[in-house]
């Protein structure tokens, strides 16, 4: 457990050094009036309270889960009596179109959007909107996973290598880089890349409401909820919700408070809505 715990750890810290280096040489996208000092130390701090929950709650949720059901034989997975590595591809897949499906339940039902939106209230988008989580949403996507992987039957390190591509793509698709089009479209075949994700936090609500990826972009093909580009200049679209722009809403201890705010009793904006009408 340690071991896999440190080897996540590792892997996270090179590539958000990695992807900040890159933002830091290269930035796709500069809007006057954002304090990236600010952003980046409420978000990081959300990830750390999330990581502090984690640890002394449902942490370790989805590897004791892949353990005991591996142990008893559960499982979709052990059924087929596929080959290791071949059982190990399934479930990374399995597992991908399962938190794609979290990701849109998420938009779909108010009381998780609730906490989903913590996410979505950054004004920004660069490698630290990738670790803006309420620490809630963490414990509940935790255990949801850990059922998941039940189902599956998935091996422990089938997860670990999950959990791993999982976090590395969220910095990476969070980037505020750009590829050029010929090399994203490309990716965009298989993967979910920066110029795709970032239409996910335009502030249209049919523009939220899209491309729900997380590591494989055929998701959104297979289940209509594909975006191909923002109707706005992706370099100057504006990101974020427009009803929580306030300076509270921005703050740690604000955006820890965000889902339990009256005011922010708003209905999820639902799938499939075309309205041309922006959040707010």
């Amino acid at each position: 457990m340690d071991q896999t715990v440190l080897f996540r750890l590792a892997v996270f810290a090179v590539l958000l050094l990695v992807m900040a280096g890159w933002e830091f040489l290269l930035p796709y996208r500069t809007v006057a009036g954002q304090s990236r000092s600010g952003r980046w130390l409420t978000n990081f701090s959300l990830m750390i309270c999330g990581a502090a929950l984690s640890r002394f709650t449902v942490g370790a949720a989805m590897i004791i889960a892949a353990s005991y059901a591996q142990g008893r034989g559960w499982g979709v997975l052990p059924m087929l009596g596929l080959p290791a590595p071949v059982a190990v591809v399934l479930a990374i897949i399995g597992l991908d179109c399962a938190v794609y499906w979290q990701h849109r339940f998420t938009h779909m039902f108010d009381v998780l959007w609730r906490f989903h939106r913590v996410h979505h209230v950054d004004p920004g988008f660069d490698v630290s909107t990738a670790v803006r989580f309420h620490p809630l949403e963490i414990a509940v996507s935790a255990a949801y996973k850990a059922g998941f992987v039940v189902i599956l039957g998935a091996d422990a390190w089938a997860v670990v290598i999950y959990e791993t591509l999982l976090s590395s793509f969220a910095l990476f698709n969070h980037g505020n880089v750009h590829l050029p089009r010929w090399i994203d479209q490309t990716l965009r075949g298989l993967f979910v890349t920066p110029d795709m994700h970032r239409i996910h936090h335009s502030a249209w609500m049919v523009e939220t409401n899209s491309n729900y990826g997380n590591i494989l972009s055929l998701w959104d093909r297979i289940f209509a909820s594909y975006t191909d580009k923002s109707r706005e200049n992706d370099r100057e679209m504006t990101i974020g919700l427009n009803e929580f722009r306030d300076a509270e809403s921005q703050s740690l201890v604000g955006s820890l408070w965000l889902p339990f705010r009256r005011d922010a009793a708003r209905i999820a904006p639902k799938p499939g809505d075309v309205s041309d009408k922006q959040q707010g």
